[in-house]
Formats: structure tokens, C-alpha cells, sequence
């Protein structure tokens, strides 16, 4: 009896030991994805007030990343509003603690509004383009900076991306075309 009584002891001993193992790894495995389900609701909530901002345009580009509490907004916008108005929006969102606000605002300039107005036309007059000016929140941005553009958002397909680039870049007084358009990929 005394040999069986000692394997139980050391079985149990053995499992005393690994149990808080055990117990370590399940809830942690839970708060991981506890964590990733409120990033992504976070992320989504980011979203939809940055989409809702009055002000924001076209001509102005917001984007956003969440690393737990923290959301860091980056992006160029006309006016300094319209940064205060995105930082507000979003440090209300429940579960963020933080908002890094690294928006910057692009020096006013109407030689650079004269050329949004002309890039936004040379884009969305094009029957290709058109369908992406309609929609409630237009997917491509059009960023000016000293006569310098850059295109950023996201397209159907890569001749879409193309000709928007050429597009902007036709346009008279424009120094240079960057063309950040993302094409969204097919499912």
C-alpha cells in the first residue's frame, strides 16, 4: 500500500506543479483575444467617427492605428479644426485612454486650392473615376503641398490607380504626382 500511496503522491505533486501552468496559459490565451476583439471594436468605432467628421473632404486625408487604449491619428488635413475635431471624436471612443494626434495641417495656399479643384475635376470627369466621387465617403484623397500631390486611399483595380495618376499629374502647376493609392484586393 505504501508504494501505491507514494506514486500518488508524487502524480500529485507532479500535477500541483503543471497546474498553475495550466491555469496560466488559459486565461491568458482568453485575455489575447479578449484584447484583439477590443482593438477591433476600437478600431472600428475610429472609423466610423473619422468618417462622420463634417468637415473632412476630399482634400483632406485621416488615418489611424490602434495599439491597445492608444490610437495614433496621422494624416494632412486644410485646417487646424478639423485636427482638434478628429482627436475629439475619437478620445471619447470607450476604451481609449490615449490618442496620439500626429495630423498635420497643410500651410494655406491658394495656388494649392487651385489645384485640388483642377486634380479633383481631371480625376472624376473621367467616366473610369466618376463612380469612386459619388460615394458617401470618396475613396481617394487628393493631397496638395506646395504644388506637390499625392493621391492616397484605394481603387477597384490597378488601371484605376493608374489613370488617377496620370490624371492628377496633367494638370497644369503641379511639381509631382505620388501616387499612394491602394488597390483593394478581389475576393
Amino acid at each position: 500500500m505504501r508504494r501505491i500511496s507514494s506514486g500518488f503522491s508524487i502524480i500529485a505533486l507532479c500535477l500541483l506543479m503543471v497546474a498553475p501552468v495550466w491555469a496560466q496559459s488559459a486565461p491568458a490565451d482568453q485575455s489575447s483575444a479578449g484584447n484583439q476583439r477590443m482593438q477591433e471594436r476600437i478600431s472600428q468605432d475610429v472609423y466610423h467617427q473619422l468618417a462622420m467628421l463634417p468637415q473632412l473632404s476630399i482634400f483632406d486625408n485621416v488615418s489611424y492605428s490602434v495599439n491597445g487604449s492608444t490610437v495614433t491619428l496621422i494624416g494632412k488635413v486644410r485646417n487646424a479644426v478639423l485636427k482638434s475635431e478628429a482627436e475629439d471624436a475619437v478620445k471619447h471612443i470607450e476604451g481609449v485612454e490615449t490618442v496620439n494626434n500626429q495630423i498635420q495641417i497643410l500651410p494655406p495656399s491658394p495656388n494649392d486650392d487651385a489645384i485640388r479643384r483642377q486634380v479633383a475635376r481631371a480625376i472624376f470627369n473621367d467616366n473610369r473615376l466618376f463612380p469612386y466621387s459619388v460615394e458617401a465617403v470618396p475613396p481617394i484623397h487628393i493631397i496638395v503641398n506646395g504644388g506637390h500631390v499625392t493621391l492616397d486611399g484605394a481603387v477597384n483595380s490597378q488601371a484605376d490607380k493608374n489613370e488617377a495618376g496620370l490624371r492628377a499629374n496633367s494638370v497644369p502647376g503641379v511639381f509631382s504626382v505620388k501616387n499612394n493609392l491602394k488597390v483593394a484586393s478581389s475576393k
